[in-house]
């Protein structure tokens, strides 16, 4: 149990550690707008999209692994499987930011899928 709950808390922070690079790039164009960012983040190009792509994927791939780790727990399916698979799904998650920040499309696709998988195989395992 200590493993989801593990991976459940770094699955809440990757969305905010994600933002940072958003940041970055946003603090180039102009500087930080604190009163508009959406606004400027909508400007964005180059590596800042890509990052406030990641970021933005990164809060939706959330609310499926929350699924999951709702289901396994509440199942009472937790098993060696089922928390190698949140591991599993948690560097996944890590690997798609990276890959995104540094324009690989297809290994980003690639971990997309491996993460998506993983945490549908943790709802598998519970039936």
């Amino acid at each position: 149990m200590t493993t989801l709950i593990i991976c459940a808390l770094i699955a809440v922070f990757i969305p905010y550690l994600a933002k940072a690079p958003v940041a970055f790039a946003q603090n180039k164009l102009e500087g930080y707008d604190n009163k508009h960012p959406r606004d400027q983040q909508s400007k964005l190009t180059g590596f800042g999209a890509r990052a406030l792509a990641a970021h933005q994927n990164s809060f939706e791939s959330l609310v499926v692994f929350a699924v999951a780790l709702a289901v396994v727990i509440a199942t009472n399916n937790v098993y060696q499987a089922t928390e190698m698979l949140a591991v599993v799904h948690i560097i996944a998650r890590v690997l798609y930011c990276i890959f995104y920040y540094i324009n690989q499309d297809i290994l980003r696709s690639l971990v997309w899928l491996v993460g998506y998988v993983s945490a549908v195989a943790m709802i598998a395992l519970s039936l």
